[in-house]
Order: structure tokens, then sequence, then C-alpha cells
């Protein structure tokens, strides 16, 4: 119904779509946040898993309804640009900070191991693009099985270490983040159950506002000329991706930074898992065959912004730029340079 609109309505409708998934991951952030404090599960773990989840069902939904319509390009490329983005996005939100950095926060070795296993699963998605990709289950393809089951390895990996002191920072310069600031969310007092009814209430309003989402998204590639490849890694990735702009601030107005950092690891691994259903809906063979070079793109930009990241967390530097720290700026920058190449060969 959205080619019956103009332009500017359906813009105005994308724009308002956008902002409710932004108000709910928002809320959504403190909500599990307080979930953490009274379970004491790790924020960690928590990122990881729970509101790495949560934050993914627009990818999840967005993804799905354009391989339900035929659409495969568009699926992958805001897959694979979301990941981009989403590393991003963490660099975005660091501005966010008043005293220290994201990268000297973790106290524990699971957010650089989560980093770290990202790497060899965006590699193999590479791979796969140059070499092919094999029906094996009706028309699934033999990757997206090896993806989903080296995911389901990568998250027990997670679960065992979570809680290993096999490996501490020693320089700590802004040790003062997590054990000298009063924490200040509101969400605190509310009981346990009413705080998972919330947090499945904006899930489910992310849910319902990525389905439409999606479809304004295909009507503005068609009517403007982009293109689904281009669209999909730049206007519905940065969209599909609001949840985690907004959950990572608010992380971190909370102070909860290790949380906001395993979101985003957590969000793109949890990604890499949703090519299996992502591939059971897409009846035109394995989806990964159907990666382009604006997705291959994508995939080697999702490496080298990762790597980036996890060189931040061992080294911890301190230089900043435009109160973001040396290894977010570069984040952002190489992203800005890779939607630059994106866009020149849509």
């Amino acid at each position: 119904m959205f080619e019956t609109f103009s332009i500017p309505v359906n813009l105005l409708i994308f724009s308002v779509l956008a902002g409710a998934i932004w108000v709910s991951g928002t809320r959504l952030s403190y909500l599990v946040d307080a979930i953490a404090e009274q379970t004491k599960i790790a924020r960690a773990f928590m990122g990881l898993i729970f509101l790495a989840t949560i934050t993914e069902l627009p990818e999840m939904v967005t993804s799905i309804t354009a391989v339900s319509a035929g659409n495969g390009a568009l699926a992958i490329n805001n897959m694979f640009g979301g990941i981009m983005m989403q590393l991003a996005v963490l660099a975005v939100a660091e501005i966010f900070i008043i005293k220290g950095t994201l990268s000297s926060a973790p106290r524990n070795p699971s957010v650089l191991v989560a980093g770290l296993l990202l790497i060899p699963s965006l590699a193999l998605l590479l791979l796969i693009s140059y070499t092919g990709d094999m029906p094996v289950i009706a028309h699934m393809g033999l990757g997206s099985l090896l993806i989903a089951l080296l995911y389901i390895f990568f998250m027990y990996l997670l679960w065992k270490i979570q809680d290993r002191d096999t490996w501490s920072p020693v320089d700590l310069p802004n040790e003062q983040i997590e054990h000298g600031e009063v924490r200040n969310n509101r969400y605190d007092d509310l009981p346990l159950r009413r705080l998972i009814l919330f947090s499945v209430m904006a899930g489910l309003i992310i849910l319902l506002c990525g389905v439409f989402i999606v479809h304004v998204a295909e009507t503005l590639a068609d009517q403007t000329g982009l293109g689904s490849s281009f669209i999909g890694v730049s206007l519905l990735a940065l969209t599909t991706s609001l949840p985690e702009l907004s959950t990572a601030i608010a992380a971190i107005r909370v102070k909860a930074y290790t949380m906001a950092i395993s979101n985003i690891f957590g969000s793109n691994l949890i990604m890499i898992f949703l090519i299996l259903p992502v591939d059971a809906f897409f009846l035109k063979g394995p989806i990964l065959n159907h990666i382009d070079l604006s997705a291959s793109i994508a995939l080697v930009g999702g490496i080298f912004l990762t790597a980036t990241y996890c060189i931040g967390l061992l080294i911890r530097p301190r230089m900043k730029f435009f109160r973001m720290n040396i290894d977010s700026f570069l984040v952002l920058l190489f992203y800005l340079a890779g939607l630059f190449i994106l866009y020149q060969v849509r």
C-alpha cells in the first residue's frame, strides 16, 4: 500500500516507525539493566544473550519479510550492512560517556572473546560468497547450517567463560566508572515480574514496527532509484540498528558500559545465526548464493571494524577525538569510508 504514497509521505512514515523503535529500545536497555541488577546475572552475558536477541528483532523481521517477498538482495544487505552499522552505533554511543572510555570498561575476557569469535564467522561467510553454497535440506544451504552450528558453539563457549578470571586487565584508567559512581536507573525498584513484562512489551513494539518498516524501505528503494542493495546496507540497516543505538546510549547513561559493548557484539553474532531462518524462508535456493558485491564489501567492513574494537579492548588507549576514544573514532571514520564505497558500487 505504500506505493500509493509520495516519497515525503513514506519518509514521514519511516521516521515515525523509526522513532517507535528508538523509544522502545531505550526503555528496553533500562529494563534489562534492572533485571541484571536484581538477578545478579553478569551484564556482559545479559548483553550478549537477552538484550542482543531482543534488539535483533527488527533485523529478523525485516530480513524474513524481504525473502518471503523474494527479495534476497535486500535481506542479505540489510543483515550484513547492519553488522557494520551496529559497530558504528557503538562509536556514536561513546560520545555520551562523560568520564573514561568504552574500551577500558570490561573487566573479564568474555566481551573481547565475543568480538574475536565474530571475525571467523564473517570470514567464513565471505569465503562462501566466493565458493558458492549448496543445498542440503530442501532449498536450504550447507553454509547457513554451518554458521548456525558455529553460533551455538560460540554461545556455549561464552557461557563457560563468563565468570572465569583467566585474563584480566592490569591498567584500569577508568576504574571509577563501574565502582565509584552511583547507579541512576529508575527501574531498579520495580518487581522482577513487571520488568520482564515491560521488556516483552517493548520487544513486541520493536517487532511490529520492523514488519512495516521493511515494506516502506522497499518502496523507497523503487521510488528513489537507489536500489535494494544500497537501501539495505544504508537506510534499512540504519533503522533496524536503532534499537542497538538507543539501548547502547541508555546503557551508558546507567553506567552499564560492559553491557553496551556486549550487546553490539552479541547482536552481530545473532545476526550471523539469523541466516538460517532467513534461508528457510527463501525458496529460490541457498540465500548465501545471493551475496552481491555490496554484501561482500559489508562483510569485509565488518571484519575490519570488529578487529579495530578488539585491538582497542586489548590496548585500552586513552587518546580521544570529539569525545570518542581513538578506536571508536577510527571505527566511525572507517564506516563512513565503507559507506562511500558502497554508494559507488550500488
